[in-house]
């Protein structure tokens, strides 16, 4: 008979906190009776009706909540959806943070802006290390990504053994050296494999993922053909990507200049890490700028999102302090836009051609290539493995669908789970199925607040965006809430009110006629009820709009 506690009875949960069901904010927790891991802890960029928000990161509050021992971090890699909301998390809960030495770089570089440097627990984990933590022993394998030290995880549980890919691809000439190590995936696949969570984020795509070395040489032939600078733009953290640019600036006689200030920092970091190699005096300062010819430059900047207050996009505006686009200068996109970034890239695309550059992006040349397995290299890993439970991670729904149509055509016997965020699998040795749902919301982060904007919020944004705001001010008597002078009616983002006074007018004589004619003192609540109902109900016979209406007290 099973005892209470043993793995025959105490399923291991897997929980998703993020990045089940749409692209970003990845966080995955693995939890056995009252101890729980998390791998990666990432945000989302906001999509386009999310009004106001800056980032989006995940919900800890089953973490914080549920009274159990949370032991740490493990990341993946160092890029923004995987490690970008530490910063946030970690001010809630403190914990052992483990991650390769690249990424160790990058996420110091946040945690120290952000003030949290000294007090977070950040540790080393190479491929081949072996960490416990509680019931969970920790062996990270390497991967081929689109930045150096990737990895993916063996994640050892008195249930079984469990895969975590991270981001992946098979990409056998990496610029860095550093391919998915096919040998420990499959040694481990011939021990036994439990549980395999794996990138789904290119898995409608067929075929194979190309090599980064296409991006190395499509730089090299632009950089040289170039008559004037070359400005290149791409994440922050994509070091291989920039050294590829640094290779193809030696090899053309040109010098390079960073701007934009994240890129500054990971530059410098790797720099002086080892992972990125440029020869001396190559860089220039600010102070050599204007005196190096334009066909001996080249500028490596942020923007490739087309961010508002990126370098590259203020380049777009002409008001970067040092750098203004001139005719013949050509601006190379070496990225892809997020899901939700489209426009703003298109818009700085625009604004860099009416400058007279020449812009190439991944749509008109080999200037950037995915970071992820396409379909037959997730075949591939799927036959090395042979998990016994496999989800898909890292993907919109869509993208999680063919990933497990892809691993159920293996016809390795293999039982499929799509999930999505705040969704619980409980697994045995022998079974597995869903335990409840937990709340798994998105958390906004706007500006300095953290939590602060809801859904409430947003839908008040929609609302003001789309119709605008009427402010009705009410100047009443202090004791008797009776109307002392005129209303005063304020319209902003709904009409004209110079152009439509007469409407603003008739407004303000339709809410001074309602409340003389009660023939009763009214309470103040009674009063807000009663004007917003009156307004809003008299604009929209008037316009078809539905503005926000906001009465406001003035005490006389």
């Amino acid at each position: 008979m099973a005892t209470k506690g043993s793995s025959k009875t105490t399923p291991l949960r897997i929980i998703p906190l993020g990045g089940l069901g749409e692209i970003g904010k990845n966080m995955m927790l693995f939890e056995y009776e009252n101890d729980m891991i998390a791998v990666d802890c990432g945000l989302m960029f906001p999509t386009e009706d999310m009004l106001g928000v800056d980032l989006v990161i995940p919900n800890v509050s089953y973490i914080l909540d549920s009274g159990k021992n949370f032991r740490a971090i493990f990341i993946t890699h160092g890029h923004e959806d995987h490690t970008g909301a530490l910063p946030y998390i970690l001010r809630q809960i403190n914990v052992p943070v483990y991650c390769t030495p690249l990424a160790h770089g990058l996420i110091s570089v946040k945690l120290k802006e952000a003030r949290l440097l000294q007090s977070t627990d950040l540790r080393e984990i190479r491929p081949g290390d072996s960490v416990t933590e509680g019931p969970f022993t920790v062996q990270p394998f390497q991967v081929a990504h689109s930045i150096p030290d990737s990895v993916g995880y063996a994640i050892r549980t008195p249930v079984g053994t469990c895969i975590h890919t991270g981001d992946f691809k098979l990409d056998h000439t990496p610029v860095m050296g550093q391919s998915t190590d096919l040998a420990r995936l499959a040694q481990l696949g011939d021990e036994g494999v439990l549980l395999l969570c794996a990138d789904s984020t290119y898995a409608e795509v067929p075929g194979y993922t190309p090599s980064e070395q296409i991006v190395g040489a499509a730089i090299f032939q632009l950089v040289a053909k170039a008559k004037g600078r070359v400005v290149v733009t791409t994440f922050a953290s994509l070091i291989a990507r920039v050294q590829l640019v640094f290779d193809a600036a030696e090899a053309t006689g040109r010098r390079v200049f960073i701007t934009g200030r994240s890129m500054i920092d990971n530059v410098n970091m790797a720099l002086e890490r080892g992972y990125l190699r440029a020869p001396e005096g190559m860089l220039v300062s600010v102070r050599e700028l204007p005196s190096i010819p334009h066909e001996k430059l080249v500028i490596i900047t942020t923007g490739s999102q087309g961010e508002p207050t990126s370098a590259l996009t203020r380049m777009a505006n002409q008001d970067h302090p040092h750098v203004k686009i001139v005719e013949g200068d050509t601006v190379i996109l070496s990225a892809s836009a997020v899901p939700g970034n489209e426009a703003l890239v298109h818009r700085t695309v625009d604004n860099l051609f009416k400058l007279g550059a020449k812009v190439l992006y991944n749509r008109i040349a080999d200037v950037h290539v995915r970071g992820h397995a396409a379909q037959e290299e997730l075949k591939i890993v799927q036959s090395l493995v042979r998990p016994k439970y496999f989800v898909p991670v890292h993907g919109e729904y869509r993208h999680m669908v063919l990933h497990a149509q892809v691993a159920e055509s293996m016809n390795q016997g293999t039982e499929t789970f799509i999930l999505i965020d705040g969704d619980v699998l409980e697994i045995t040795k022998d079974s597995a199925s869903f335990g409840e749902h937990i709340d798994a919301d998105y958390v906004y982060v706007d500006g300095l607040g953290v939590g602060d904007v809801d859904h409430v919020v947003l839908r008040d944004r929609k609302h003001l965006a789309s119709d605008g705001i009427v402010v009705v001010i009410l100047p009443m008597e202090k004791n008797t809430s009776k109307i002392a002078g005129a209303v005063e009616v304020v319209s902003r983002g709904f009409v004209d009110m110079d152009e439509r006074e007469e409407l603003i007018d008739r407004t303000r004589e339709h809410v001074t006629k309602k409340l003389q004619s009660a023939d009763h003192t009214l309470e103040w609540g009674a009063v807000h009820t009663e004007v917003k109902e009156t307004v809003a109900k008299f604009l929209y016979d008037e316009t078809r709009r539905r503005p926000m209406v906001l009465p406001v007290r003035v005490e006389v």
